[in-house]
């Protein structure tokens, strides 16, 4: 059972991290009262930012492209929503066309039809040493990559941000209601930009996540839903750090379980293993629904397009 068990949980671990990145950024950014359905084009962007900075300075460099790739979609999606007042949706859902047909179009004119990004640098997992030797856990949590020790802390110190400190009780304040907000003298409009800009900036390292520490090359389209599923999770973790950080494992495991069942071997057509993890955001967000406390912001869609 035990041989079976730990892969499960360290495929859960590992499938969760680049989906937490995604989600908490999606989470500060959806605090401030904006929701960006565009998160998937900031993944993929993520993902060809990372592949082509990794391949011009390294794994480390390829974190930061990533990022900055994420980051600069994010500010499109910033400036129509916030600068000219379009409607967030319908600039999301733009959001993510454009980044899937970008990246594909760039992709193919850098590396050719065939693709020559097989050998991109990427990080392996790092047994830390004693914690890896533990019974049970320590092959789960502590034999990953660099990017999912990150997470273990930043994940509280988020948490502590947002709870703790002026800045993010303000980006709160501002999710809750914009008009109070205002009254106080907050500058409503670059607290937006900043969570705008940090969520891209989180969607970006999922990409890199994804192309440095797991799949080790890019595919069109690799992004795969998980931009949806990120704010899927968000709900699903009511808008908390911990919550969503757990929502995330959660899923973690449904893409984890889709491979161990593969394995396995079961007579089954494989797009059934492939839809488990879409299939479980529907099952949750059905039996969520009505019992989650979103920032009160989210529910005006005048609010997203005003500061």
């Amino acid at each position: 059972m035990e041989a079976l068990l730990i892969p499960f949980l360290d495929a859960t671990i590992r499938t969760a991290t680049p989906l937490a990145y995604a989600a908490l950024g999606e989470l500060v950014t959806e605090r401030s009262g904006v929701i960006n359905i565009g998160m998937e084009g900031i993944i993929i962007a993520g993902c060809l930012g990372g592949l082509v900075a990794a391949g011009a300075g390294g794994a480390a460099m390829g974190f930061l492209g990533g990022a900055l790739a994420g980051a600069g979609m994010a500010a499109i999606f910033a400036f129509f929503v916030l600068r000219l007042r379009a409607d967030a949706i319908i600039t999301g859902t733009a959001l993510t066309l454009l980044g899937l047909g970008l990246t594909g179009t760039l992709y193919r004119g850098l590396f050719g039809l065939e693709g020559a990004a097989l050998g991109t640098p990427s990080i392996a997992p790092i047994a830390l040493p004693g914690l890896s030797s533990l019974p049970l856990v320590g092959p789960v949590f502590f034999t990953q990559t660099g990017m999912t020790y990150l997470l273990y802390l930043f994940v509280p110190a988020l948490a502590w941000w947002l709870a703790r400190t002026q800045a993010g009780l303000a980006l709160r304040a501002v999710g809750e209601s914009r008009a109070a907000a205002l009254a106080a003298g907050l500058d409503v409009q670059r607290l937006r930009w900043g969570a705008i800009l940090f969520g891209g900036a989180m969607g970006g390292l999922c990409g890199a996540t994804l192309v440095l520490a797991q799949v080790g090359t890019f595919t069109e389209g690799m992004s795969a839903g998980r931009g949806f599923i990120a704010i899927a999770i968000v709900v699903l973790g009511r808008w908390r750090t911990v919550g969503t950080t757990l929502a995330a494992l959660i899923f973690g495991g449904a893409f984890a379980l889709q491979y161990l069942l593969q394995a396995a071997g079961w007579a089954l057509p494989y797009h059934l293993f492939l839809a488990l993890p879409y299939l479980l955001t529907l099952i949750l967000l059905a039996a969520l629904r009505g019992r989650a406390e979103a920032p009160a912001e989210l529910a005006s869609q005048e609010s997203w397009s005003r500061a």
